[in-house]
């Protein structure tokens, strides 16, 4: 049987969390509709943090779903047909990040609980309204997170607006499949089926270009450690101390697999498949300025992200994909993350 249990989280937010017959757990809040822990036999698989205050006040992103557009809007600005909108910007940056800020990383989602002997599922709703952050439209969202008894994580997520409007939704887990907020990732080895990705500027902003990774560290076509990317003097990799980059998918489809990601002790191996045309791989390059997790500090290249969406970018360069979303129109995209793992971890 799966199992559903809810506890508080603090500042009035709840943590629920779903356990299959095989012991997998995993835990959410409706703090963000977020991803707090993913459990593989007292492993923990994720970067997340024991209470509500400590995301909001370390690191929101970490988990959280986002919106309504992951990634940077250039100068915050996009346009439709004659009308032209401006976003709210980052002041470091004057490009809009993830939406504007707060976004859905903040908000307290309602949720309902469903169960059934296969698979157990939270789904969190909210409502954003016309004009925050500059964005056209009353959008109505659903991230529904699915835990099922063969191991797989599913994340689906649909929304509808009542203008046409911009719409990207990602999910911002960080995997670190040592357990160890202290270990670095350089040693898990990563599949990835691109040849193509998104070279950016310093400022993160893609050149508008689909570039192969024939040649580079950024190849995964061919498993490798990611400590090959870290050692190298490749220009992209340098400019941000390793991968934040747009990678495009050869074969997208849930009926694929795009990546996948193995411990170093190779008895943790995670799956993606995804119906979105590309996957922001982020290798968590925060440097020396992490945050404390689980009462350990968080290693540079502590995580890495498999942020499935459409390229960052895509409202000015439609060879990236296309974000509109037409009024009174459903969206929807899905997610699965399957989860192998031997009973000695």
């Amino acid at each position: 049987m799966m199992t559903i249990t809810e506890k508080d989280f603090g500042q009035g937010y709840r943590l629920i969390t779903l356990t299959n017959k095989q012991g997998l757990q995993l835990a959410v809040t409706d703090l963000g509709a977020r991803i707090v822990r993913l459990t593989a036999n007292q492993r923990e698989l994720i970067l997340g943090f024991d209470s509500a205050q400590e995301y909001l006040t370390k690191d929101p992103y970490i988990g959280a779903s986002i919106g309504r557009t992951a990634g940077r809007i250039e100068n915050g600005r996009f346009s439709f047909e004659e009308q032209s909108y401006q976003l709210q910007t980052d002041p470091k940056t004057g490009h809009s990040l993830h939406g504007g800020s707060p976004g859905f990383e903040t908000k307290k989602w309602s949720y309902q609980l469903s169960e059934n002997e296969e698979e157990s599922s939270v789904k969190f709703l909210t409502t954003i309204p016309d004009g925050e952050h500059g964005f056209p439209g009353n959008l109505s969202v659903e991230v529904c997170y699915t835990l099922t008894q063969e191991n797989i994580w599913r994340i689906k997520t649909r929304a509808i607006s009542d203008k046409e409007t911009l719409f990207n939704p990602t999910n911002h887990v960080y995997f670190n499949l040592t357990g160890d907020v202290t270990q670095p990732i350089d040693q898990h080895t990563l599949w990835l089926d691109s040849n193509h990705f998104a070279p950016l500027r310093t400022d993160s902003i893609p050149i508008g270009k689909k570039a192969t990774v024939a040649g580079t560290p950024f190849d995964f076509q061919t498993p490798q450690k990611l400590a090959t990317v870290f050692s190298s003097d490749f220009e992209q990799k340098k400019y941000f101390d390793g991968i934040d980059h747009p990678f495009f998918l050869n074969h997208p489809g849930l009926e694929n697999i795009s990546a996948w990601l193995l411990s170093p002790d190779e008895k943790i191996k995670i799956s993606v498949s995804t119906d979105c045309p590309s996957i922001v791989v982020f290798t968590a390059n925060f440097g020396e300025d992490t945050p404390e997790m689980y009462g350990k500090k968080l290693a540079n290249h502590g995580g890495i992200t498999f942020e499935t969406q459409v390229a960052p970018g895509a409202e000015q360069y439609p060879t990236f994909g296309d974000i509109r979303l037409a009024p009174h129109t459903t969206f929807e995209t899905v997610t699965e993350f399957k989860i192998d793992f031997r009973e000695d971890v």
